[in-house]
């Protein structure tokens, strides 16, 4: 059960999701969550079966598992497959362009998916990118918040959609603007529709000024979970009141802060 005394938990988040090039994943088993996500940042940084295992049996542990790279592909070299625990779940995604070879970027995505939903049914599907292909699964859909995700819920649901939603957040606890910007504000930079109404070369962390500034800071609102104990709560309470079961956080300061 979750503990109450921790006040990421209080804020309503329902799972953690940590990245093994920024932590020791074994720390999931200080953190206050029962559901744990691993992303995926390429072959050289899967953390070992031993790892894995451990937190498996402890944890309800997801994997994220990127359908087109080697290793992973369930229609090629699948080999990885036998590196995670049979207890262990998946989150299936098309799979970060910055850990993909040429040659893994230009596979086809829709038929991995449905192959490895075959085998693993209850597997997570990302939607980032291919939001059609993952909602025509029916599985969970794995969402990574942005300024649509609300409007999108409620068309999801509206259209009938019964299966479980989950999303996804870089989370912030703190009103300070300055540790906003520094955990966050490289991340929203990079979202498409942030990067176009940037100014040029202008910081993007604490030392942002004027219009970059601004705009970085409303961005941070709408593609991270970012502020106080009781606005984040807030803005998570609105993204399951819009039709999202689950919200999934990554600590964006660093595993320290979902401790506290």
């Amino acid at each position: 059960m979750l503990t109450s005394s921790h006040a990421v938990t209080r804020t309503g988040l329902d799972a953690v999701a940590l990245k093994p090039t920024e932590c020791d994943v074994r720390r999931a088993l200080e953190l206050p969550f029962e559901t744990i996500t691993i992303d995926y940042e390429g072959r050289e940084q899967l953390p070992d079966r031993e790892t894995l295992a451990e937190l498996a049996a402890k944890k309800d542990l997801r994997m994220t598992i990127p359908v087109r790279a080697d290793g992973f592909d369930p229609l090629g070299d699948d080999s990885l497959f036998d590196h995670i625990p049979e207890n262990a779940g998946q989150v299936l995604v098309a799979g970060h362009p910055a850990y993909l070879s040429e040659k893994e970027k230009t596979r086809a995505i829709a038929p991995r998916l449905g192959n490895a939903l075959d085998s693993a049914p209850n597997a997570w599907v990302g939607t980032e990118g291919v939001k059609r292909i993952a909602t025509a699964t029916g599985a969970t859909q794995f969402e990574l918040l942005s300024r649509s995700t609300d409007r999108e819920l409620r068309a999801l649901r509206a259209a009938g959609f019964e299966g479980t939603i989950a999303v996804y957040a870089p989370t912030v606890l703190t009103g300070d603007e300055n540790v906003i910007l520094d955990a966050v504000g490289e991340y929203v930079a990079r979202r498409k529709p942030v990067a176009r109404a940037l100014p040029e070369d202008g910081k993007t962390d604490a030392r942002a000024v004027g219009r970059t500034r601004e705009v970085l800071l409303k961005a941070s609102r709408d593609f991270a979970l970012v502020g106080t104990e009781t606005e984040v709560g807030e803005r998570i309470a609105e993204l399951k009141d819009a039709g999202a079961d689950l919200v999934v956080g990554y600590p964006a300061r660093g595993v320290e802060s979902f401790l506290g």
